[in-house]
């Protein structure tokens, strides 16, 4: 049978998607490739020449923005399906417009809170720089701390930010959250007292980030913010690069100030080779991976191919526009 739907995977970085689904479950009239090269830094123009010729696209979360300008230079689009339950990177209202059905993936809500609390632990016993100096041949070179009796600041106490407060309590530190919408009756099933925002940063010794981005939030940790913090306060960063002003954080490290940084996310993705972050100082640095497992991305992938199986059968799921 003759391909008649051309069918593309996203930002295949790891080269994971044909080995996480069965796609030989899509009848002879669908044709893949898996792109493995990012898109997102490329000018509109360029983007357009490589997707103009797919019926279908498979995004992977939010590595690959659809804004309205480079829907319009997709005639040929009619699905979209996105990685993960939502997606901000995509413009619904322009795919709804231009008739692009726009699909989801179910997903493991708390999987990226696994990822911070791993980067807080292994950022307080500096595992990467024992890891180092032993290879090196050096020994007990330096000294971790304890967490135990220390209090966790979390901007944001959404699923993630609740799972964290609940690896908190098992390890022996006290939770206190804020965020712009917080109440007490949130707190309260987990245990967690809320603050403002100033006694926040300027009382935690751990600040962990778990916010959405908006209009609000944007920039939340700036410079004069990051300086309140206890000068040997840890800062965790895992939910968005925008909450977050990088060029201050790197001279705030500089300074001196901080004990340490771990951030898994970052404002432009992937990381520019040239930014700054890559040498400051006392800084853990992850590839965008809190979403980035073998079972999630079973779960994706699988899901994109009954989206794409059902879309074509004239019956979408888990439909988003």
């Amino acid at each position: 049978m003759t391909a008649d739907c051309r069918i593309a995977i996203l930002d295949d970085y790891q080269h994971a998607a044909p080995i996480s689904a069965d796609w030989s479950r899509l009848d002879g009239g669908v044709s893949l490739d898996f792109i493995d090269q990012p898109l997102a830094g490329l000018p509109l123009d360029e983007q357009a020449a490589v997707l103009a010729d797919y019926d279908g696209l498979v995004a992977m979360r939010e590595r690959m923005p659809f804004p309205a300008a480079l829907l319009h230079r997709l005639p040929r689009l009619r699905l979209l399906v996105t990685t993960g339950p939502r997606n901000r990177a995509i413009d619904l209202a322009a795919c709804a417009s231009a008739g692009v059905t726009v699909c989801a993936t179910r997903s493991d809500p708390l999987l990226a809170a696994e990822q911070a609390w791993t980067l807080l632990m292994a950022l307080a016993k500096d595992v990467v720089g024992n890891d180092a100096h032993l290879r090196a041949g050096r020994w007990q070179t330096g000294l971790g701390r304890s967490l135990r009796g220390a209090t966790l600041g979390l901007i944001g106490l959404g699923r993630l930010g609740a799972q964290m407060a609940h690896f908190a309590h098992a390890f022996g530190l006290s939770p206190i959250a804020w965020s712009p919408n917080l109440t007490d009756e949130r707190c309260a099933p987990h245990r967690v007292q809320r603050v403002s925002f100033d006694t926040l940063i300027e009382t935690a010794d751990v600040v962990s980030l778990h916010l959405v981005p908006s209009p609000a939030t944007i920039g939340l940790l700036s410079e004069p913010q990051l300086r309140r913090m206890k000068a040997d306060a840890l800062l965790v960063s895992t939910s968005r690069g925008e909450l977050l002003d990088e060029a201050a954080l790197v001279r705030v490290l500089q300074s001196g100030h901080l004990a340490g940084a771990a951030l898994d996310v970052f404002a432009t993705e992937p990381l520019p080779v040239d930014s700054p972050l890559r040498s400051a100082p006392r800084t853990l640095l992850s590839p965008h991976v809190g979403y980035v497992s073998r079972e999630n991305y079973r779960t994706y992938y699988s899901d994109a191919v009954e989206d794409i199986i059902a879309w074509r059968a004239g019956n979408p799921v888990r439909r988003l526009a």
